[in-house]
């Protein structure tokens, strides 16, 4: 008898216990015990929704919708909110000082919009940890969108259309562990860009224009522990590069154009492979097999387990070695190119 009652007890009390949140039209609302999410992705949704949401909302979605517009007195409502997820509308700008009355947002989500100039101060008034603007239209990346000493450690700028690195911001975010610049349109990083994110971990550079790199670019980064160069145009790396970088535990140079690397060049980093157990990736480059490849060579034969995607480290030259994985060449078959290579030169003079 005592059991049924106390179960009759539970249920009743769970029953009466229970909150109707209140909700805007075209979203859904969840709650737990630490959190009250709100989620509208309702592609007819067209304006920022006027009423409706729970005052202890801590987590917004507005994704995949017409929403063109946005203002901080309609995120004022939510003055409990942590993380605010845009991304998939129509966003063209965002009015200064967008976050003004957000004293606990973290997270901010603006992914595949439209966005071209941002003002100064739009992210300020928030303690930002995570700021993605990923896949919009920005030219460039002013240093005032966010307060000095920021606290920021994510930022993600890939797929727009930047030429220059963000130098200036880069200045305002000593605590940046995370940079992501991949898919835009750089040609340079000029020596001391990051100079001032000495705590950077992780480095998304592919997808660009880069053709050189200067010899200091990561020489105060000693904590990168990724780094991802790929798809660039780089022809030449310089000896010390990568001098420093002891923590180095995945290293992306595949689909650029080098023809050969500089001895020692990856003797520098003892920590590739330790973690991720991946190492480097050297494939889809013009190697030159006719003698330019005798460190990167030798380096393969013992390193085999840190470099992946061996099959498709090639020689494009000399033409007898054309196609042939470097790892799989015998050491009579590595001289023998340079000879060929010569002929070669001799007969077209061209090299």
């Amino acid at each position: 008898m005592n059991t049924w009652y106390l179960i009759t007890l539970v249920v009743l009390c769970s029953c009466c216990c229970q909150r109707v949140l209140p909700c805007p039209d075209l979203c859904t609302c969840y709650s737990s015990i630490n959190a009250t999410q709100v989620v509208c992705s309702n592609a007819s949704l067209s304006l920022f929704p006027a009423s409706g949401f729970p005052a202890i909302t801590t987590s917004l979605s507005i994704e995949y919708t017409n929403l063109s517009s946005i203002s901080a007195l309609h995120l004022q409502a939510m003055p409990f909110l942590q993380e605010l997820h845009l991304s998939g509308n129509r966003l063209r700008d965002l009015p200064p000082h967008l976050l003004s009355g957000l004293p606990h947002l973290h997270t901010l989500d603006l992914t595949n919009n439209q966005l071209e100039h941002l003002p100064a101060g739009v992210f300020d008034n928030a303690p930002l940890l995570n700021l993605v603007l990923r896949d919009n239209r920005l030219s460039t990346a002013d240093a005032h969108w966010l307060p000095p000493n920021s606290s920021l450690i994510w930022l993600d700028l890939a797929g727009n259309r930047l030429t220059a690195p963000p130098t200036g911001l880069l200045h305002n975010l000593p605590l940046l562990e995370t940079l992501h610049l991949s898919n835009n349109r750089l040609e340079k990083l000029p020596a001391g860009t990051l100079d001032s994110v000495t705590r950077l971990k992780r480095l998304h550079l592919e997808g660009n224009k880069l053709s050189s790199l200067d010899p200091s670019s990561f020489q105060n980064t000693p904590n990168l522990t990724h780094l991802f160069l790929e798809e660039n145009r780089l022809e030449k790396l310089p000896a010390g590069l990568f001098q420093g970088l002891l923590g180095l535990d995945v290293l992306s140079l595949n689909q650029n154009r080098l023809r050969s690397l500089p001895p020692g060049l990856l003797d520098k980093l003892p920590a590739l492979g330790r973690s991720s157990g991946q190492g480097v990736d050297l494939s889809l480059n013009p190697w030159d097999c006719a003698g330019g490849v005798a460190y990167l060579w030798e380096w393969i034969q013992s390193h085999q387990r840190l470099a992946f995607s061996l099959e498709d480290v090639q020689c494009a030259t000399p033409t007898s070695l054309k196609g042939r994985a470097i790892s799989s060449l015998t050491e009579e078959e590595r001289r023998g190119g340079a000879g060929e290579r010569v002929a070669e030169i001799e007969q077209t003079g061209t090299v």
